[in-house]
């Protein structure tokens, strides 16, 4: 992990070096007082040396001014080499997040995603920038004390600085708790971000249920978990700053007594103990320092460790010798296609499926039966392992294509339609974004929604707010199809496109539909049966097999399961007319 984190360093090495050897100079000019201390209590007030006195005092304050801008230089140019690392984990993080298969999403709630992304990322930030420079500045501070006071008295010293070894043990005892404990609060703040995200974009279903209580509650659960691990973080870390502060404050008790014993004893000029005082205080301040650089290097450790975790998600991949889908015509085919999303739990089973070029297939029976796994399938958005069959495009088994060739060769319209938070004109754009703007006018006409967009003020760039919260769903719906236009894909996979529409509204966006399935190999999932009797073939899917094939008159006469789905459907619909 830590080859890792260095790794990071490497397009910063110059800034780097400058910063640490700021830190390295203020650490040594932080060792000028106490010397000039010893020889202003040694040498120049005894010995009357008024200029020497107004000199060194002269080149103190020079120092202290260079020591200013030094602290100045590592402020500014250390927390930036922080931001600039944090930066590209943050692109990488995010870079690997779009390889990520649906897997992976389907295990991560999206507020535990973000906190990784930026919280975590943040706390790395700082471990980037104060880590060096803590350690640097610390360790030469300790080292160079602790050589001085070792020429003024090498006993004195000795007996002093037996604290460390403490020091160390009651470190390296309480890091471990305090690991554990900030890995929990980290897990609790993602905890907490996750429901924050999932009741925000869900504000609308919490309001229209009155379940405002509800998710108050789930909250305050999230936060109460928080808290807990709060505690536990929090008290491992005031036992770990009590027990070390104490132990530092043992140095100015060992200082005070046999510092003034050896005074007494002649051992030691008055001098010689005012400047032990000082220095060890010197000495003191870096320990603090050591001590409080521990929470944070604990805060930006668990980051690091949850960045790494994501970054070591296996991403989507193409075959070694796969071969990019061109010219394609169209023709699809599933062989003996099995598949479970978790062992021991088939959603599939040994179903086989031809579509030629043009053509259209719908794929209609009970909910859970296996018909979006097959259209999930096809973009190889779910991959199929050795012995779960193959699905072909062409004639070519899709694991040994590019993933990127393949799904740009199907345009998909879905039930939920997703749209990005911007203009108009931009989430068309999504289906190509190198179109122009007749392109983009053009694909909307032929999606039937141009004439809407022209009555709004902005037009084109007009923004829709987040997830197109400021359209209908009709509106979306053909927002969504203008973008496959735009696409123009030879494969075509429609998931219940018009499900969530009233009558009226389906009506307009099936025209539309009707119009985008012309010339494309056409995949259809629908519960409205009425929406897929021209369909060239219909597959009844049930459990996640293939009962029934044929035409719509084929299995109307065949008297079997897609009748009966068919009959319940009319007599619903005239319940309603």
């Amino acid at each position: 992990m830590l080859k890792r984190f260095i790794s990071y360093y490497k397009p910063h090495k110059t800034m780097l070096l400058l910063d640490m050897l700021a830190a390295l100079l203020i650490s040594v000019i932080g060792m000028v007082y106490p010397i000039v201390t010893n020889k202003m209590l040694n040498e120049y007030i005894p010995n009357q040396m008024y200029t020497t006195i107004v000199i060194a005092g002269v080149i103190v304050l020079v120092l202290y001014i260079i020591r200013m801008l030094l602290r100045y230089f590592v402020q500014y140019y250390g927390h930036l080499i922080g931001v600039r690392m944090q930066s590209q984990m943050r692109k990488d993080l995010f870079d690997h997040l779009q390889k990520l298969p649906f897997k992976f999403y389907d295990n991560n709630e999206t507020g535990r995603i973000m906190t990784r992304i930026t919280s975590d990322l943040f706390e790395v930030c700082e471990l980037a920038h104060h880590g060096p420079e803590n350690l640097l500045i610390s360790s030469v501070m300790i080292i160079l004390s602790f050589v001085y006071l070792m020429t003024i008295d090498w006993i004195l010293t000795l007996i002093i600085f037996a604290c460390v070894p403490i020091l160390v043990v009651v470190t390296m005892h309480y890091r471990k708790a305090m690991k554990s404990a900030f890995n929990d609060r980290r897990k609790s703040n993602a905890t907490i971000n996750a429901s924050v995200e999932s009741s925000v974009t869900g504000i609308r279903v919490t309001k229209a249920y009155t379940n405002s209580d509800r998710e108050v509650e789930k909250f305050a659960k999230g936060d109460e978990e928080f808290v807990d691990a709060s505690k536990r973080a929090y008290n491992a870390m005031a036992k770990f700053h009590s027990s070390t502060s104490f132990i530092a404050d043992i140095f100015n008790v060992f200082i005070l007594i046999a510092g003034g014993l050896f005074l007494y004893s002649g051992r030691i000029t008055f001098g010689d103990y005012s400047t032990f005082i000082v220095s060890v205080n010197l000495f003191i301040n870096p320990v603090n320092t050591l001590i409080g650089f521990m929470e944070q290097f604990q805060n930006g450790v668990s980051g690091f460790q949850r960045f790494i975790e994501v970054m070591d998600e296996e991403p989507e991949t193409d075959a070694a010798d796969a071969q990019e889908l061109s010219d394609v015509e169209g023709v699809i085919e599933f062989k003996n296609v099995t598949y479970a999303y978790e062992a021991g739990n088939e959603v599939l089973h040994d179903v086989n499926l031809r579509l030629e070029k043009g053509r259209k297939l719908a794929l209609v029976g009970p909910s859970g039966g296996g018909k979006t796994t097959l259209c999930h399938l096809l973009p190889n958005f779910y991959k199929l392992e050795e012995g779960e069959g193959s699905i072909m495009i062409d004639g070519k088994d899709i694991r040994s294509l590019t993933l990127g060739s393949v799904r740009r060769s199907i345009g998909i319209v879905q039930q939920d339609v997703f749209l990005f938070v911007g203009t108009i004109k931009e989430n068309i754009l999504y289906g190509r974004p190198g179109a122009t703007d007749e392109e983009i006018y053009e694909a909307a006409r032929r999606a039937n929604i141009h004439d809407y967009i022209m009555t709004l003020e902005k037009g084109y760039d007009t923004e829709i707010g987040e997830r197109g919260v400021k359209l209908s769903g009709g509106q979306k719906q053909r927002l969504s199809i203008a973008r496959v236009f735009l696409k123009d894909p030879a494969i075509l996979i429609l998931d219940e496109a018009t499900s969530a529409l009233d009558n009226t509204t389906e009506v307009l966006i099936q025209q539309s539909l009707d119009e985008l399935c012309k010339g494309r190999t056409t995949l259809v999932v629908a519960h409205r049966l009425s929406t897929i009797r021209n369909a060239d073939e219909i597959a009844v899917v049930i459990g996640g097999r293939i009962t029934e094939r044929g035409t719509h008159e084929e299995l109307i006469s065949a008297n079997g399961t897609y009748k009966k789905l068919y009959s319940l459907q009319f007599r619903e619909n005239d319940l309603f007319e």
